[in-house]
């Protein structure tokens, strides 16, 4: 993969120190705004990366990368996504993916149409603890609650308050928690289980109309999914789900996932057994799962990306793209059903 950086934000600095490792990724470009070139330079200058543009459309169309990371403000990330598949290039696309559905179906028809592939940056779903519960779900039984609280007080909403309103907070550039933060624990559950059948927000609004924190309900088969997100208050994450036959849980912040507790029933014993109470229970078995360390959170989903590119795993990325593109449409019925506007 030989690949241009677009933007120059926090996102793209722990991007280009992620893939430091990966032999498989040439960073090639870099392309910022007139104003912030100064600051690519720096980037190109500390990660060795030859080009750099002010030019967006001169890029797509000099540049030697295959494949454009994007890492720009939300409400950019379609037209820049949709001009680089139509230059042929291969799209990573940081979170939230688009802020309409009808957007984003029409991204994955570009990229499928065309034999290209573009992807969502999103480390949930490139996490060795998310395979694992992905393939331990069933021991769970039955499945009757999911529980995910992603909260982290904003560095930004103290201005906010203030009325200095950064793009975190700006609904003209797709801000606020639910598509910031509360995304991650939407595609847990997309992920798990799939599309839901409805979905209900109940956020808290701010003074111009943007949700600094909420719950969302997703409803299930037999079960709800409530996820909490929030920008202006904090408290320990944790992705929690629970079924008849047991449970498993991540005591941390969704997206930093790196241990996973499962409890289960033994199914080998029949017999109840007492508890430390005791009460009469269930037989159980713990299992714990640690993830293997990494160099940086972002580093294994570019080491995905580049091995499906690399591969032409069409079925693998068609399987992540819709995955992608149902996130959105849950992301835009809950914002739609609350009132809140783009």
């Amino acid at each position: 993969m030989k690949l241009a950086f677009i933007g120059t934000g926090k996102i793209i600095a722990d991007a280009l120190f992620a893939i430091e490792p990966i032999k498989e990724i040439e960073k090639t470009a870099i392309f910022a705004r007139p104003h912030s070139k100064e600051k690519a330079e720096a980037f190109a200058k500390q990660y060795n990366i030859a080009e750099v543009y002010t030019d967006y459309e001169k890029l797509l169309t000099e540049t030697t990368a295959d494949t454009v990371y994007i890492g720009l403000i939300n409400s950019a990330h379609y037209s820049y996504a949709k001009q680089a598949l139509l230059h042929g290039k291969n799209v990573i696309l940081e979170k939230p993916f688009t802020g309409f559905y009808n957007e984003a179906q029409e991204l994955q028809q570009i990229a499928e149409e065309n034999k290209l592939f573009i992807f969502e940056a999103v480390t949930v779903l490139h996490n060795e603890v998310f395979y694992e519960m992905k393939k331990n779900v069933e021991k769970l039984g039955s499945l009757r609650m999911a529980l995910c609280n992603y909260s982290q007080y904003s560095s930004r909403y103290d201005a906010y308050l203030e009325g200095d309103i950064t793009h975190s907070f700006d609904p003209a550039y797709y801000g606020g928690a639910l598509y910031d933060i509360n995304v991650y624990n939407i595609h847990y559950c997309v992920g798990l289980f799939g599309e839901p059948k409805d979905v209900n927000y109940y956020p808290n609004i701010g003074p111009n109309g943007i949700d600094t924190s909420g719950t969302l309900v997703l409803v299930y088969d037999g079960f709800s999914a409530v996820c909490t997100g929030s920008k202006d208050s904090d408290s320990p994450g944790y992705v929690s789900i629970q079924g008849e036959k047991g449970f498993m849980k991540i005591d941390s912040k969704p997206n930093i996932a790196s241990e996973l507790t499962t409890t289960y029933v033994d199914e080998n014993v029949k017999e109840r057994v007492r508890d430390a109470a005791g009460a009469m229970v269930r037989a159980t078995i713990t299992d714990y799962f640690t993830a293997k360390e990494q160099h940086h959170r972002m580093t294994q989903e570019f080491l995905d990306f580049a091995k499906i590119i690399d591969e032409k795993d069409y079925e693998t990325a068609h399987e992540l793209l819709t995955e992608s593109v149902t996130v959105v449409g849950v992301l835009e019925k809950a914002r739609s059903k609350a009132g809140i506007k783009f």
